[in-house]
């Protein structure tokens, strides 16, 4: 049987998944961003994740059954193919609780097309047990085929860490599962021939989604741990960065750092494991605790710079401050919940004047997300604070001082600036 390959959601994960495949496969690429898949057929991404020279030599002009590939909203342009690999979100609402409706209209959509013998693939990061649990029953329901007799269900969890251009899909190893034994084999045997890195068989779906979600909140937790380390040695005025980098000159010490922990992974995946293990009857402590201090690290970071605004004698109330960056992490266009956010809404509280400036944001996303207004080009004002959020390198071997007045603070959250500042994290 010739392999025809659907990538369901073009995003972060999904385009560069449809790329890798492109170069062996013959792939369409569906979503329901019309503009994204335009852009797309025309060798733009602004996610950044692609390269445009890359892109554009794999991109047909339709469908075929040749190799490359071909983006397209419409589900017609999906019905010949024979794996559905589905790449979407998985966010949490505003009480933290997981938002299935993602991967609900995406399985709705594989269903309206689903053929006996089918396989659908999910990327998408969940808590064990939800892709047979919820994912398969939407199949069953728009189809009208049989789970395990008519078509197959496998798991390959994403491992993309977005804007690094050094571990790409193809150089992360990859873990895969699938409703069966045999089809375990079919879904480790094409991620195989394109993953360098190489695959790992999971013995089934469960535990191939239990072992990505703790990837995850193993981090969360640590990066908790130095965040608590960071408020401890703020309030006995030792350096933190000196003592983690004293620290790691033991060889088994885990090099973390204190930051804003958000993303649409990290800041996400403990919720999903902690809504599986309350409904099972078991309160999670130390995941929850861990998400409950890197939480409040905007709300921390806020009254830093607004005690060291004070101690200089600056009015607090009215003052403008420019805050570098908005994304989630360094070099990277994502703004899915960033916790940069709850810093500039923390200043807001005080009476703070916030403006953003972020080269690589968005602004119509940033404005649809968090209804916050961003500039792309340096601005020409003086400000009352500066602070870098985001270590894009772009700011890294910025000359602050244009932007101070005669009293201003300079904070740096990432730890990385070169010039004198007044406080970091």
């Amino acid at each position: 049987m010739n392999i025809k390959i659907a990538i369901i959601g073009l995003g972060y994960v999904g385009l560069p998944l449809a790329r890798l495949f492109a170069t062996k496969y013959p792939v369409v690429g569906f979503d329901i961003n019309q503009k994204r898949v335009d852009d797309l057929n025309n060798g733009i991404d602004f996610t950044l994740e692609v390269d445009k020279e890359l892109l554009q030599s794999v991109l047909a002009e339709r469908p075929s059954e040749e190799n490359g590939l071909f983006c397209s909203t419409k589900l017609e342009d999906i019905k010949d193919c024979n794996y559905y690999i589905v790449t979407v979100p998985t966010p949490v609402d505003k009480n933290n609780r997981p938002d299935l409706t993602p991967l609900y209209k995406s399985s709705e959509a594989v269903g309206k097309v689903l053929k006996k013998g089918d396989i659908v693939i999910y990327e998408s990061t969940v808590y064990p047990g939800l892709t047979e649990e919820e994912c398969v029953p939407v199949l069953e329901r728009v189809s009208g085929l049989k789970f395990n007799l008519d078509f197959f269900v496998g798991y390959s969890p994403e491992r993309i860490n977005p804007g690094d251009k050094e571990h790409t899909v193809d150089k992360i190893l990859k873990i895969t599962a699938g409703s069966t034994p045999e089809i375990g084999i079919k879904v480790n045997d094409i991620y195989k021939s394109v993953i360098t890195a190489g695959t790992h068989l999971a013995p089934s779906i469960k535990v191939a989604e239990a072992a990505k979600v703790i990837e995850n909140a193993q981090r969360d937790i640590n990066i908790a741990f130095v965040n608590e380390l960071a408020k401890i040695f703020n309030i006995l005025d030792i350096d933190t960065q000196a003592v983690l980098e004293a620290a790691g000159t033991k060889w088994n010490f885990l090099n973390f750092k204190p930051g804003l922990v958000g993303g649409h992974c990290i800041g996400v995946d403990p919720y999903y494991l902690s809504q599986k293990a309350q409904e099972a009857g078991y309160h999670p402590e130390i995941i929850l605790a861990g998400r409950r201090l890197n939480d409040s690290m905007g709300e921390y970071v806020a009254s830093r710079i607004v005690k060291l605004m004070i101690k200089k004698r600056i009015p607090v109330n009215h003052s403008n401050l420019l805050m570098l960056g908005i994304t989630f992490k360094e070099n990277c266009p994502d703004v899915r919940n960033t916790k940069i956010v709850d810093v500039i809404l923390s200043l807001a509280d005080y009476g703070i004047n916030v403006s953003i400036y972020d080269p690589l944001a968005n602004p119509e996303e940033v404005k649809h997300e968090y209804g916050l207004e961003t500039i792309t080009e340096l601005p020409n004002e003086k400000y009352d604070a500066i602070v870098l959020g985001v270590a894009h390198k772009e700011f890294l071997d910025l000359d602050l001082e244009q932007f101070k007045k005669p009293e201003s603070v300079i904070y740096d959250v990432k730890g990385v600036l070169k010039c004198e500042i007044d406080g970091k994290l």
